[in-house]
């Protein structure tokens, strides 16, 4: 912990500008703690604090020797090199960091890929409960079962929809913190990018006053030999000539040895700075490092936990299921059957033998009924009409009048 309060002092204090500042890992933390503690799932061990993410603490398992151990691997101590114009040590950190984020991205699209698998599961569940039939003619007690099936199977297509959104969701805040952190390590790479600029500039202008300064030295050594040797050869003009000479290259060679320590002096202020700045850059970079780690191990935890939680819900709808199971009565729906269908009670008898010829002897003659005598009448009267009546003819009740 003595390293965590350190970094954000340094952060927040010694950073130029407040151009720094590190994410919080609270609004992560409640998501996994949330999730898995309600849930009854694990979680981290790190959710409420930075021990799990390799700092350890007084009561852990690691402790001192957790410290320790972290301590040898900060960034500010290994990631140095003795040419001072190079960047090796900063690109490795910064190409590490790129990689990271690289990592988060992939891990957000592979949740967003989870995504459109499980909303496609459950639309294709639901459909598949709403459109294809299943023991469409059950009756009475099964019937009322596989009701209960297609409609927990309707439930799974859902969960399965909101589980789709659950994971874009995780998608963008996976996306939010990548572009957080890409964000405040901006403002540091401008700031060191600054600074190497600036610090491989000076380091080329004092390289160039030490060639001048170098020359200088060779042109003034070159004049006091050229004095000395031709001291007795030499005219009296030709003389004052030698020593005007070399006092020029004197004169030159003090002015390039003070622009050379000037500009020795000047580097060594950019190279105090740039160092400063590159420890101040690591440390900021190993703490974002660290906050990234932990922020994606917990979110794939907590994307594990929606899963086993995803898991347990279907198999609470499913034991819906089998509840309704255990309530169907094989004897109810025979009898609800046979109440609803029966047809009668009654089977049909039984088909004998006749033979043809025994048929034949056994049957006796039938009586015809007693016949009825016949009379005849006698012939009947002729009817006679009264005086002025028409002439007609009565047949039992039937006449028939001639006029």
């Amino acid at each position: 912990m003595l390293f965590f309060f350190s970094c954000f002092f340094f952060l927040f204090f010694f950073l130029p500008h407040g151009a720094i500042s590190v994410v919080p890992l609270s609004e992560q933390r409640q998501h996994v703690t949330a999730v898995g503690s309600e849930s009854g799932f694990p979680v981290p061990a790190d959710a409420a604090g930075w021990e799990g993410a390799g700092w350890g603490s007084a009561g852990s398992s690691g402790g001192a020797g957790s410290r320790s151990s972290m301590r040898e691997a900060w960034f500010r101590d290994h990631f140095w090199s003795t040419d001072l114009t190079s960047t090796v040590g900063y690109d490795s950190i910064i190409q590490h960091l790129n990689d990271g984020r690289k990592n988060c991205k992939e891990f957000e699209d592979f949740l967003k890929e989870r995504a459109v698998i499980e909303e496609k599961y459950g639309k294709e569940l639901i459909n598949l409960s709403k459109k294809k039939p299943c023991g469409q003619t059950e009756l009475n007690t099964l019937k009322r079962s596989l009701d209960a099936f297609k409609q927990q199977i309707d439930n799974v297509g859902q969960g399965h929809i909101q589980l789709a959104q659950t994971l874009r969701e995780e998608a963008k805040k996976m996306e939010e913190f990548r572009e957080k952190q890409k964000l405040h390590r901006k403002k540091i790479e401008l700031i060191m990018e600054a600074i190497h600029k600036n610090r491989n500039l000076q380091y080329k202008k004092t390289m160039e006053a030490k060639r001048l300064y170098e020359q200088r030295c060779r042109d003034k050594d070159e004049a006091e030999q050229a004095v000395h040797r031709n001291a007795n050869l030499v005219t009296q003009k030709q003389q004052e000539k030698l020593f005007l000479k070399l006092a020029q290259t004197k004169s030159a060679l003090e002015d390039s040895d003070r622009s050379y320590q000037q500009s020795i002096t000047s580097l060594e202020k950019i190279r105090e700075e740039w160092q400063k700045e590159h420890i101040k850059a690591c440390e900021f970079f190993e703490t974002q490092e660290c906050e990234r780690i932990s922020y994606f191990r917990n979110a794939l935890w907590l994307h594990v936990n929606q899963l086993s939680q995803s898991c347990v819900q279907n198999d609470e709808k499913y034991e819906e299921i089998r509840k309704s199971l255990e309530m169907c009565s094989i004897e109810k729906d025979i009898e609800f059957f046979v109440n609803l269908r029966k047809t009668g009670s009654l089977a049909p008898a039984p088909i004998v033998y006749e033979n043809y010829y025994n048929t034949q002897r056994n049957v006796t003659p039938v009586r015809s009924p007693a016949s009825v005598p016949i009379s005849r009448r006698g012939p009947l009267p002729t009817p006679t009409s009264g005086p002025g009546e028409p002439d007609y003819a009565t047949i039992d009740g039937y006449s028939l009048i001639h006029h």
